[in-house]
């Protein structure tokens, strides 16, 4: 049993596929080759933004960011502390100081009630400039953007959205990556929309933003790549990777988002009375970048995950250890508000195999084998 099985879904696209690889080898514009502008088109006008800006990988998406808002030293950006470890890591890199905040044990989520608080220490202490939100659509959900979007609007902050997890999914009708003043996405392979190989994405409705997010993203150029008018970066998504989307796009759109969430309902129906079940707010939609549940305590969870491996059911503990813990901030004056939710999430949170492709039977193998370990335990 596969965790995100990659390999079957090749087999399922292999003709789309080898056809599309096959077009680049033939071509040979391996950098900058058409496919990569009509992915962008593509891109925007599925997530519904007026630019979509493609590089290396969804860090160099979220450094760019921070780039075209000249984020650096004295500067506080917000993370949430329950996330992959680029959300802080960015600011940190450009010499701003990564606040952490608290999130939602229901939703995994940012809390914006943490957030304000975090804000209003910053700004009490008056030793860092308060600038971004980084909200993380972690695990496929969009984060709360109305209440985040009312703090941002109250003490002039820009909105950075981390959609690396949540492509895909919506808050009404309008879809992730929208959310921010400037949104980013991951395409690593595992990722709800992922190519074979590293890959990112920014949007944004903003003319002049974009225009540095492409000037940036190739070593600052100006009118052409000899005329180098700001210091910049190489981060460019290359054309074998943008064909690779392409297709990947098609199936998303078409069916694999529909069957992702079919099987992450059947878990929720029949896990629910035995572990604590993913929340999914009223009127939002899933991506289902993973199928997290929390069990009682950090050796039940343990003891799970042990079984479940005996059994030949992969598993992933997402995320082990709070940001703030990190030793690469051990330096950094990066902790205003308390932490409690991200502390017990990471003792209890363990994330079940999922993706569109997973058999009903492989399904009923790992919900029966949960249900015949907590038995015991």
């Amino acid at each position: 049993m596969q965790f995100r099985d990659l390999k079957k879904q090749y087999q399922i696209l292999k003709t789309d596929m080898d056809e599309a690889v096959g077009r680049v080898l033939t071509d040979g514009n391996f950098i900058s080759g058409y496919q990569v502008e009509e992915l962008e088109k593509q891109l925007a006008q599925y997530v519904g933004t007026k630019h979509c800006i493609t590089c290396g990988n969804g860090t160099d998406a979220l450094s760019l960011a921070l780039m075209v808002w000249n984020v650096g030293q004295g500067d506080a950006v917000f993370v949430p502390d329950f996330t992959f470890f680029a959300s802080g890591e960015t600011p940190a890199y450009r010499g701003a100081v990564p606040v952490f905040v608290d999130v939602e044990e229901e939703t995994f989520n940012l809390s914006p009630a943490s957030l304000e608080r975090a804000v209003l220490k910053v700004k009490e202490e008056g030793k860092l400039n308060p600038k971004v939100i980084i909200a993380v659509d972690l695990f496929g959900q969009p984060a709360n953007y109305p209440e985040i979007r009312r703090i941002a609007d109250q003490y002039h902050l820009f909105v950075l959205e981390d959609g690396a997890q949540g492509f895909g999914g919506r808050i009404g009708e309008r879809r992730a990556c929208s959310f921010g003043d400037i949104s980013t996405t991951s395409f690593f392979p595992a990722k709800p929309l992922g190519c074979y190989g590293d890959g990112g994405a920014i949007f944004t409705d903003q003319d002049k933003w974009a225009e540095l997010l492409k000037s940036y993203r190739v070593h600052g150029k100006g009118k052409d790549k000899y005329d180098n008018v700001r210091i910049g970066v190489n981060s460019r998504l290359d054309t074998l990777q943008a064909a690779i989307l392409q297709v990947k796009l098609r199936a998303f759109e078409e069916y694999e988002l529909d069957a992702v969430n079919q099987a992450a309902d059947r878990y929720t129906q029949k896990l629910r009375e035995v572990v604590q079940v993913p929340h999914i707010r009223e009127g939002f939609y899933s991506s289902w970048a993973q199928y997290s549940i929390l069990l009682n305590d950090e050796n039940i969870r343990d003891s799970l995950q042990s079984y479940l491996k005996e059994k030949g059911i992969p598993t992933m503990i997402y995320y082990s250890k709070p940001m703030s813990r990190q030793t690469a901030f051990r330096e950094y004056d990066c902790v205003k508000v308390e932490l409690p939710v991200t502390e017990q999430l990471c003792r209890r949170v363990l994330s079940l195999p999922l993706h569109p492709y997973m058999e009903l039977e492989e399904q009923e193998r790992v919900i029966g084998s949960i249900k015949e370990c907590l038995k015991t335990v």
